[in-house]
């Protein structure tokens, strides 16, 4: 590449970058040391035992990520399904089973107006173990970007336990965390 190329390749990535900050783009953003300290001081964290603490911030990072995988393979799912199915694609390619129990689940939910709820789409009231089903379900939708039903049946099913351990105030050892990380891996890999 010669240099106006690569001048005119360069200027134009900033370019296209001005351009999508002004659209106000959604940014990965972290939290500042000021609110993690607001946050940190809203639950009298200083109150409680010590290594109870160390341990419940170290689950909360691994939480981190498997939270954020879920919510990837939902996106993903739903995402998928609108794609091929279109706006119906919550009745016709959600059982009625799945469905009514995620359905109850939010309107019970709705009740209780004074709490956030936990999200804007229906798939978000489905069961971590619900997405394989849904998965397999619609296979040959997913079949293009999936190995297997089986081997994203063992990740979801494997993080789900994870999950769970952490949810009821539970400790993973290392041999989890490390496990967890590589289906993630092996997931985004895959999936994208």
């Amino acid at each position: 590449m010669n240099s106006d190329k690569l001048y005119s390749f360069v200027f134009k990535g900033l370019l296209t970058e001005e351009a999508l900050d002004k659209t106000d783009r959604i940014k990965k953003s972290k939290v500042t040391n000021e609110q993690f300290k607001k946050i940190h001081d809203s639950l009298s964290i200083d109150e409680l035992d010590d290594e109870l603490v160390i341990q419940a911030q170290k689950m909360a990072i691994v939480y981190t990520a498997i939270c954020a995988f879920e919510n990837t393979v939902r996106k993903f799912i739903s995402k998928k399904l609108l794609e091929v199915k279109g706006e119906t694609w919550w009745t016709v390619g959600v059982s009625d089973k799945i469905r009514t129990k995620a359905e109850s689940r939010r309107d019970e939910e709705n009740k209780i107006r004074w709490h956030t709820p936990r999200g804007d789409t229906i798939i978000n009231y489905t069961e971590f173990g619900d997405l394989i089903s849904i998965i397999r379900q619609n296979w040959t939708e997913f079949e293009p970007h999936i190995i297997s039903i089986e081997w994203a049946e063992n990740i979801i099913k494997t993080l789900e336990r994870s999950r769970n351990v952490i949810m009821h105030s539970g400790e993973l050892v290392n041999q989890d965390i490390e496990r967890i990380g590589m289906y993630i891996r092996d997931w985004v890999n895959q999936v994208g």
